[in-house]
């Protein structure tokens, strides 16, 4: 027995030492997997993880292969106003107000009256400046086989006379059918005998993350492509009321304005419009007008040569959160009125100061660049339905618009008027006959500039023209409008404020009372 034990007992020894192995590894093992269960428990509970099946192109050269000959250069020649030397930094007199008052006798005075204004020998009665002209360039893009082509507004703009490159080097006369300022965007028409490539835009809006060429003239190169992706829609850019821009990070650079850009069915998704760059240079940040914005500008500048807008006569600003509140709306939206303006369609149809415009035509207006947008999509004369909040609850009004001209759709009050509601009031109040100062409301005689009407910039001077709705005339007025807010349960009240002959809307909280 003892040879047996002897025989086998470093051998059972060792199969234990293994099988003890075996188990800690497996132990490991285990411990390992309830760990990576213990930190990613959410993973136990999908079925199946995201998976994507598309597969990026290889390549992009069918697609420019088949649009770039619709692509062309737009060389723009402008004239160009001379300089005029100023001395005295605010006349535009030249050397001519420098020398004036000059002690007689003094050097200075005889070279003068020798060489002129310009250094030149005085000859007599001033020659008229013979004109000057300069060169710019830009991109642009056939959308009709006769030859019509679309460019930005500021890549035409003060131009006399237009020349079109082809991508295959051919040069062509343009004339200009019309431009609109307020989206950037022109149309040219060249006449030839000939038939051009053209392209279409796109129906459908890009998605985000979808690929985009551009095709363009960079630093007057001509026929450049790159390619990126849609890195963002719905970008507002502060380049005009109707900013709805596409944000790209193909790059772009000067040059490249007026260019298209395209999907990969050769579609034009927008028009490159402008470049985010603190250097000048492409940082991967561009962004172009949207196909949908420019198809209906551009059927316009081609009828009549001009676009025709709605007009609703208004100044807007953006409804927050503390403004909702001070409303009763269930939350920040549409776009409030802070101001109708004098015999404009919307003071004619009944709307006032403090409606609150929840939709247009049963589109819903998240903001005030909604409202600006809806309302120039409509022609003039147009009968519109306006869903707007007054007095608690909503009510339907017709608006028939007038023509948008030189006026704007809709001011929109700056930003640093739609801040956080007040902590506090901190303002010292007066009548507006006791503040020396014509009209009604009550004025602000004082301002705590450390406090949060300061934060609000509310400045002496600035005038309450309402209070919760209701027209005040007094201090006590004031106080008695706050007062009622919160007993009606209200956590703000809404201020009316007139400031610069411009009228706003501040929130103020009720523990201010």
């Amino acid at each position: 027995m003892q040879d047996q034990d002897t025989q086998f007992g470093p051998k059972k020894s060792a199969a234990r030492r293994r099988a003890g192995l075996m188990a800690g590894v497996m132990a490991l093992g285990l411990a390992g997997a309830l760990t990576a269960q213990t930190l990613v428990p959410s993973q136990m509970a999908l079925a199946d993880p995201v998976r994507v099946d598309a597969q990026a192109p290889a390549d992009f050269s069918s697609v420019v292969e088949a649009v770039q000959p619709a692509v062309v250069s737009v060389r723009v020649k402008q004239e160009v106003q001379p300089r005029m030397m100023n001395f005295g930094g605010g006349s535009q007199g030249g050397m001519e107000d420098f020398f004036k008052g000059m002690p007689e006798g003094h050097p200075l005075e005889r070279f003068f009256r020798q060489f002129g204004e310009r250094g030149q020998p005085n000859r007599g009665p001033q020659q008229e400046r013979p004109r000057q002209f300069g060169m710019s360039q830009g991109s642009g893009f056939f959308i009709t086989e006769d030859g019509y082509l679309v460019t930005n507004h500021h890549v035409i703009d003060k131009g006399t006379e237009f020349t079109v490159i082809t991508d295959d080097g051919k040069e062509y006369n343009a004339k200009l059918i019309g431009a609109d300022q307020r989206t950037d965007l022109a149309l040219l028409k060249v006449d030839a005998d000939e038939d051009f490539t053209y392209v279409k835009f796109a129906d459908d809006a890009p998605s985000v993350g979808e690929w985009v060429v551009a095709i363009g003239n960079p630093f007057g190169l001509g026929g450049s492509v790159t390619a990126g992706i849609v890195s963002a829609r719905g970008r507002d850019i502060g380049a005009g009321p109707y900013d709805d821009f596409i944000q790209i990070d193909a790059p772009v650079n000067r040059g490249n304005s007026g260019g298209p850009a395209f999907n990969m069915n050769g579609e034009v998704i927008g028009v490159n419009a402008a470049i985010f760059s603190p250097s000048g240079g492409n940082v991967g940040i561009a962004f172009a007008i949207p196909a949908s914005t420019a198809t209906n500008v551009i059927v316009d500048l081609k009828d009549g040569g001009q676009v025709v807008r709605g007009w609703l006569g208004v100044q807007i600003q953006a409804v927050t959160d503390d403004i909702a509140e001070s409303l009763g709306l269930d939350e920040a939206r549409g776009a409030i009125i802070a101001d109708p303006q004098d015999g404009g369609p919307a003071e004619q149809a009944g709307l006032q100061a403090g409606d609150t415009i929840l939709a247009v035509g049963g589109t819903q207006v998240d903001g005030p660049r909604d409202l600006s947008r809806l309302i120039a999509g409509y022609s003039p004369d147009s009968k519109v339905d306006l869903t707007i909040w007054r007095n608690g609850k909503e009510e339907s009004i017709d608006v028939t618009l007038g023509r948008l001209e030189d006026q704007q759709a809709s001011a929109t009050v700056p930003a640093e008027a739609q801040e956080t509601a007040l902590a506090d009031l901190g303002l010292s109040l007066s009548t507006a006959r006791q503040a020396g100062v014509e009209g009604d409301g009550v004025v602000i005689t004082e301002v705590d500039p450390s406090g949060p009407a300061g934060a609000k910039r509310l400045v002496a001077g600035d005038r309450i023209l309402e209070v919760a709705g209701q027209q005040v005339s007094t201090p006590q007025d004031v106080e008695n409008a706050i007062r009622k807010a919160e007993k009606d349960g209200r956590k703000a009240v809404l201020l009316r404020i007139e400031s610069n002959q411009t009228t706003r809307f501040v929130a103020l909280p009720m523990n201010v009372a």
